[in-house]
């Protein structure tokens, strides 16, 4: 059976105002937006601002313009690199460029974030614009650095480290940073709000490169092995050449600068041989611990409560 959600009828509101946005008079942005919308997804990020918010007893109906908001923004950058990843699948199903092309896939993803802009200008808080216009540009630079980084194996750990604060950490970061900024929380706790949604990023998207090695389709609702096919070298495949033979090594190089995946049974089995799985879901569980300290700055009640119990979930799931 199924646990229910505490938050369901706040995230129906968050839907709500996604949907209501997302109106426009092209019928293909409308088509498209709710194509990708309606896949569902985690929703984690708006989920941060609603928690946020609860943990510091802010109840305005602002929450939940920002909520969609980092959905869009979210939303548009799945949009982008979904036609620079050249990826088919998402959420269980056809990817928008799939279906749609890549012209249009990029152009809705410009006008997701044009309008996510409209809204944040919607609460009336300079504050706000700030912590997303930073948030957006830093995503940009974390895209372009991934794309730098593409098919190369000698890639450093730092380096790849870098990429992942810049193109997920930073949204989660901004997040849970404008649940404090609607509860006009001082700089010190608003810095402690960030410092968790910074971390917990970081924890989700080492999971992530978990599940690209030992999920399956199905559950992912993405190829097992995409990442490998795009030649993004990952911390598991980073960790894995550290210590394997130099003919492990060799195939996996050849694999990351190739984009081949037709010894990905070969390398899952070597990546879960060096202890490189465990590698990187126990560096997903340091950052998932960093984040839950931060927390412990917030009042202690049930949205708290909440964003602590999140730092599990977002290292020991399967999707």
């Amino acid at each position: 059976m199924a646990i229910a959600d505490p938050m369901a009828a706040e995230m129906r509101q968050v839907d709500e105002v996604i949907h209501r946005r997302l109106t426009s008079n092209v019928a293909l942005i409308n088509q498209i937006g709710h194509y990708i919308v309606s896949a569902g997804g985690k929703r984690i990020r708006p989920r941060l601002v609603l928690l946020f918010a609860q943990a510091l007893n802010f109840e305005g109906p602002q929450r939940f313009e920002l909520a969609a908001t980092v959905e869009f923004i979210h939303t548009a950058t799945l949009l982008h690199d979904d036609v620079v990843d050249e990826s088919s699948l998402r959420r269980g199903r056809q990817t928008a460029n799939a279906l749609f092309g890549n012209a249009a896939s990029v152009l809705v993803g410009d006008f997701l974030y044009s309008r996510a802009f409209q809204m944040m200008v919607s609460v009336h808080k300079p504050r706000v614009l700030e912590v997303l216009a930073d948030a957006t540009n830093v995503i940009a630079e974390g895209e372009v650095l991934q794309l730098m980084n593409m098919h190369d194996p000698d890639l450093a750990v730092d380096d790849y480290l870098r990429v992942i604060r810049y193109k997920t950490a930073k949204l989660f970061e901004a997040s849970a940073r404008l649940g404090a900024v609607l509860a006009d929380s001082p700089p010190s706790l608003e810095e402690a709000c960030a410092d968790y949604g910074r971390s917990l990023g970081t924890a989700f998207q080492l999971a992530d490169d978990l599940l690209d090695y030992e999920g399956d389709t199905h559950a992912l609702g993405k190829n097992v092995g995409d990442d490998l096919r795009e030649g993004k070298p990952t911390l598991p495949l980073l960790l894995a050449m550290e210590q394997a033979t130099d003919a492990e090594r060799t195939m996996i190089r050849r694999a990351i600068e190739h984009g081949e995946t037709s010894r990905l049974a070969d390398i899952i089995t070597i990546v879960r041989r060096t202890g490189a799985l465990q590698a990187t879901r126990e560096a997903a569980r340091v950052e998932a611990d960093k984040a839950r300290n931060s927390a412990m700055a917030l009042p202690d009640n049930s949205g708290r409560e909440a964003l602590l119990e999140l730092c599990v979930r977002s290292v020991e799931r399967s999707s």
